[in-house]
């Protein structure tokens, strides 16, 4: 790749303001927001390559949410979509699969992610060690004091101030003797009627996916050997091309054509490259039920589960080439090709297995079911006063270790969500007080991490987790102080909407609006009338009713921590909402430069 790049040959120990352990699209986001922060970041990732889920674990099609092309995402997150399509001359979606509004070669994605990454990299302000692994946690105390990792080459020991957990299955956790939890919580726990009935049930971990990239040559013919425990595979899983959905209806695909029901084709679900459009053969990405591997924890026997999946994925690409029902009739799809170029891998498999669930923090009171689903009246999930960030995704369940894929016990589930945030305590531990989940690892129940896990959701995780590890450093507290303090939350806030991150679903009053930050800060705070409270729309011109004017003074009194606003200080009964929100403003500008 092109980063400019320390590599464990050259460096035994770094030192850093903020150390980003893993190289995903949460930590690409949280070495980039503590970066443009000023702070100095290492950023290290265990492949070749950064990029997670777009590149080594070959799902570059984007689990997003519907509002992304208008609303609803970072400044950070619409630079990467923007970036990734002018890598196709600005065409929306140059791979045209149906499952996203952006499928795209993982080459496209990792290009997007250097040329976010180089200008910090070429003024040394980030170092970034790439194919290396954290093996050891060094603590002084109640803090990290030092992470070891180790590759090929040798090992690199780093130092930092403050350390954020971006590994795709929270490895610093058990590393750093920080308190997890992985698998159900159990249903005891707190009630989610998604989670497995019962007590927890740590080893029902969600399954994984090993992904390929095939094109089709319609004269070729690629079968080979069967692989072995094919038969079973193919029995087991089973291999097809219908699919339960979640509207509880049986959907029925065909490979090229539209189904018996209407669906549109299996070929384009995850296309990466659409050849009519972009030139060449199409490059289609299968990630699919048949080849989901839910026999064995990635947590509990990571090599094992990674090497079934492979054997797996090889098995459906064996009944796709000769037993799959033809749109024409007869039977397989022998000129199936592995693309190994647009894998990036020698066999044309991902690198890695997709990973759908990681070790989480375990905190007394995680998110939960409850703070995700909608609410009547309410547009937006359960407000978060100490939000870092936004996402929306679906609670997302796939099969769970140890149960059957038709489990009543442990249904495969796909809830829908209302728009929900992310709560700054859910990245911090207790201890070690130095270090922040920065990824799917954040405590979240099984449940609730369904619906964060994804591209857009990991993104807002890390972003949140690398400014508030930059304010950490900036004020010489630790990230709980900041938390449990009125004007140190409300400045990491701040930084938050300084640096393009949403706190609360506003659709109607944009980033370079002067209402912006402060209409962010109130309606996260509470700042919402009953009516407001039912639209994702503020409506900020028009007249603030009683109930506003009540839940805007509350708000402000949360985030100023002091004094309570009088009533008196308010404009006349009649001014709009935005004219309410103004008069507020200044106090809450006053109240953050205290800090």
């Amino acid at each position: 790749m092109s980063l400019t790049s320390t590599t464990a040959a050259t460096a035994e120990t770094v030192e850093c303001d903020v150390a980003v352990i893993g190289g995903g699209l949460g930590g690409i986001a949280a070495a980039l927001a503590a970066a443009a922060a000023g702070q100095r970041v290492v950023l290290t990732c265990d492949q070749p390559v950064l990029g997670g889920q777009i590149t080594s674990q070959l799902v570059p099609a984007l689990d997003e949410h519907p509002y992304v092309e208008t609303f609803g995402s970072s400044a950070s997150y619409r630079r990467f979509r923007d970036l990734i399509r002018s890598r196709y001359d600005g065409v929306a979606n140059p791979g045209g699969g149906w499952v996203s509004r952006l499928c795209f070669e993982s080459s496209a994605g990792l290009s997007a992610i250097e040329e976010m990454l180089n200008p910090y990299i070429a003024t040394g302000q980030l170092t970034v060690l790439l194919d290396i692994s954290p093996a050891l946690v060094l603590r002084d105390g109640a803090r990290i004091s030092a992470v070891e990792l180790t590759g090929a080459a040798g090992i690199v020991q780093v130092r930092a101030n403050m350390f954020c957990d971006a590994t795709e299955t929270g490895d610093l956790l058990p590393l750093s003797d920080a308190a997890w939890v992985v698998g159900s919580e159990g249903r005891d726990a707190y009630g989610e009627s998604l989670a497995i009935p019962g007590g927890p049930r740590p080893g029902a971990v969600q399954s994984c996916t090993v992904g390929f990239v095939v094109e089709h040559d319609p004269d070729g013919n690629y079968v080979g050997q069967e692989p072995p425990g094919y038969r079973r595979w193919r029995d087991s899983q089973p291999f097809t091309l219908e699919i339960a959905g979640a509207d509880g209806q049986t959907h029925r695909y065909r490979m090229f054509t539209e189904g018996p029901d209407g669906r549109p084709p299996f070929w384009t679900y995850r296309r990466l490259r659409d050849g009519a459009t972009l030139g060449g053969r199409d490059l289609a990405l299968i990630n699919w039920s048949s080849n989901d591997y839910a026999a064995r924890s990635l947590i509990h026997e990571p090599d094992l589960a990674h090497a079934e999946a492979r054997d797996l994925s090889l098995s459906f690409l064996h009944w796709l080439r000769t037993e799959c029902p033809r749109d024409d009739g007869g039977h397989g799809y022998p000129g199936l090709r592995l693309v190994p170029v647009a894998a990036g891998t020698p066999d044309g498999l991902a690198a890695q297995p997709y990973v759908r669930e990681s070790r989480r923090l375990r905190l007394t009171q995680p998110i939960t079911e409850h703070d995700l689903l909608r609410r009547p009246g309410h547009a937006r999930a359960t407000q978060m006063p100490d939000s870092g960030g936004i996402a929306l995704y679906n609670l997302d369940l796939h099969a769970r270790v140890g149960y059957d894929a038709d489990s009543t016990e442990a249904p495969i589930a796909n809830v829908t969500s209302a728009p929900f945030q992310v709560p700054l305590h859910a990245l911090v531990t207790d201890e070690p007080a130095n270090l922040l989940m920065a990824a799917k690892n954040l405590a979240a129940t099984q449940v609730a991490a369904g619906a964060y896990r994804v591209h857009n959701g990991e993104w807002a995780v890390g972003e949140a987790a690398g400014t508030l590890a930059a304010q950490a450093v900036a004020r010489n507290l630790a990230p709980h102080a900041l938390l449990n303090h009125p004007h140190e939350r409300h400045a990491v806030q701040r930084a938050l909407l300084r640096g393009g991150v949403p706190i609360t679903w506003i659709e109607d009053i944009e980033p370079d609006d002067p209402l912006y930050v402060p209409a962010q800060l109130l309606v996260t705070a509470g700042g919402l009338g009953q009516n407001r409270a039912a639209s994702l729309r503020i409506e900020p011109q028009s007249v603030a009713d009683e109930s506003d004017r009540i839940a805007l003074r509350d708000a402000a009194n949360s985030l100023l921590g002091g004094e309570p606003v009088p009533e008196n200080a308010l404009p006349p009964a009649g001014s709009s909402w935005a004219e309410v929100v103004r008069s507020l403003a200044p106090a809450l500008d006053r109240a953050v430069a205290g800090t």
